[in-house]
């Protein structure tokens, strides 16, 4: 079974220019942000045979998008989620997730960021469903 964290690795090293600076700096700081994010390579196809990272923990928070001019972040409920720092700047129409799209030379709002990991965490948490008792 081939590693996730190595999928990923080999998708950052395959991901050409700036985007693979900044990809990186991006992983760090998810990964930073809560230490039990999983992080795994979905949805390869031979459009995408790279697949992209997703960060889960009781679910997906945030999704990343090397797409042509950016590099994207996705949660999945962002929608749901306080942002403060107005850090969403794309996929604002969904009415469940929102993106943030980082541009050549964007240097990214680490705080802000961590905050909003943080509650992609915690709204995943609590959605989890309670166990169910066998007393009747």
């Amino acid at each position: 079974m081939t590693n996730p964290n190595n999928a990923v690795d080999e998708l950052i090293a395959a991901t050409p220019d700036w985007r693979n600076a900044t990809l990186a700096e991006l992983r760090g700081i998810i990964l930073d942000s809560d230490p039990e994010i999983a992080e795994d390579v979905k949805w390869r196809r031979p459009s995408n045979p790279l697949g992209a990272p997703v960060w889960e923990h009781n679910g997906i928070v945030v999704v990343g998008n090397i797409l042509k001019e950016r590099v994207r972040l996705t949660f999945s409920a962002g929608a749901s989620l306080p942002d403060p720092e107005g850090l969403f700047n794309s996929r604002l129409d969904s009415k469940t997730a929102r993106a943030i799209d980082f541009y050549e030379g964007d240097a990214p709002n680490e705080a802000a960021l961590r905050a909003l990991i943080a509650s992609g965490v915690e709204y995943n948490l609590a959605k989890k469903k309670p166990a169910k008792s066998n007393k009747k």
